[in-house]
């Protein structure tokens, strides 16, 4: 009997999908999930509460389609972004992965392309390739930093219909200054291309790193993509967001499905919003979490990159497959990102990121050619 990978190939699929695996982190269980940059530390019960009384009030027309508009909630999540946003500034979707895929069916697809900047999300590419819009490479630096003059001279010679800046970047944490999209928004003006910064690690950025929502007024390509799936801890909720001009929004209507957002998604989202200073006090344990990990991977002879998520890239390592292991046999789980002597962690809570420590600790004593000294 035939395989279901061969089953697989006699369909038929478009050319551009065939030979691609699905995006996906390995479902494995351990003692410490630190693996998917999760918000671990959950959702507090006061605002648990305030969830449950919101969807028990939905429960009671869950016979009706949800708002299409999800007009509550837009102005619910222009209020939250501020810098004078307002409902008809604001998208959202299940998730940001749908965001920018509405984003790709409306603005890339076949003869169109879309230009990002590697070692970067690894749906950028999966994403492409689901709207059949070509996919391109820019590069970085050795620090995984992209100048404004790289970076603007990258998309003159690519000239995509489609730019994606993550910003703080996964998975190395690194944020891009305002000088970078201001660079690659004004190089890109030949080609009218949409300029989408991923911001889906933004609340966990550190003091003094600008957002590029204060971009926003006067450039009708550029789009700010943001999450609810980290700071707020609703990963399982799958709400993302966008704030852009009106006319992105009309966009993105013609592409989406009705009544996309379910009633139930936007309840929840809407008491978390109403509830966002008491899920911030979190966000800032995370990022002291994340500041003693690099410090002490630092310690130990590796190399963490500067971290403005929740999480902290790091290189040095001689055996990135092994030292995971490693640490999944002591009940560890991190992420194996597939760049060469690093690995990532996810700031977990304070006795997770003692967890994570004390293991690599152990092993790197018990095995120190794992960490590579220059």
């Amino acid at each position: 009997m035939a395989s279901r990978a061969e089953r697989l190939k006699r369909l038929p699929l478009r050319d551009n999908l065939r030979g691609l695996e699905p995006y996906g982190a390995p479902q494995l269980q351990a003692p410490v999930l630190l693996n998917v940059n999760e918000n671990t530390y959950g959702i507090p019960e006061s605002v648990r509460h305030a969830m449950i009384r919101r969807v028990e009030q939905e429960l009671k027309t869950l016979n009706r389609y949800p708002d299409r508009e999800f007009t509550e909630l837009r102005t619910a999540l222009a209020r939250y972004l501020g810098h004078e946003l307002t409902a008809e500034n604001i998208w959202a979707a299940n998730g940001s992965n749908e965001v920018l895929q509405q984003m790709m069916q409306a603005f890339g697809g076949p003869g169109r392309s879309l230009l990002s900047f590697p070692p970067t999300y690894s749906m950028y590419p999966l994403l492409a390739s689901a709207t059949d819009t070509e996919y391109l490479s820019g590069f970085r630096d050795e620090d995984f930093q992209i100048s404004a003059e790289s970076a603007a001279a990258q998309v003159k010679t690519q000239a995509p219909e489609l730019i994606v800046l993550c910003s703080p970047n996964n998975p190395t944490g690194t944020a891009l200054s305002l000088e970078v999209i201001e660079a690659v928004y004004t190089a890109s003006e030949p080609y009218r291309s949409i300029v989408i910064v991923d911001e889906a690690y933004a609340e966990f950025a550190r003091p003094g790193t600008p957002s590029a929502l204060t971009l926003l007024p006067g450039r009708e390509r550029l789009v700010v993509s943001r999450t609810m799936s980290k700071a707020f801890a609703l990963a399982g909720a799958r709400l993302g967001y966008l704030a852009a001009a009106p006319e992105v929004t009309d966009a993105l209507r013609l592409v989406r499905l009705p009544y996309h957002l379910s009633a139930l998604t936007q309840a929840a989202a809407l008491a978390a919003l109403d509830h966002s200073e008491a899920l911030q006090a979190e966000v800032e344990q995370i990022k002291a979490q994340r500041d003693r990990i690099a410090e002490r991977l630092a310690q130990l002879g590796l190399k963490p990159a500067e971290s403005d998520a929740n999480f902290v890239f790091f290189r040095g390592v001689t055996d990135p497959q092994q030292l995971w292991r490693e640490l999944l046999d002591a009940g560890v789980l991190i992420r194996d990102v597939g760049f060469a002597g690093a690995l990532r962690v996810t700031a977990g809570t304070p006795q997770e990121t003692t967890a994570f420590l004390d293991a690599m600790e152990r092993i790197l004593q018990a095995e120190p050619t794992l960490v590579h000294h220059d």
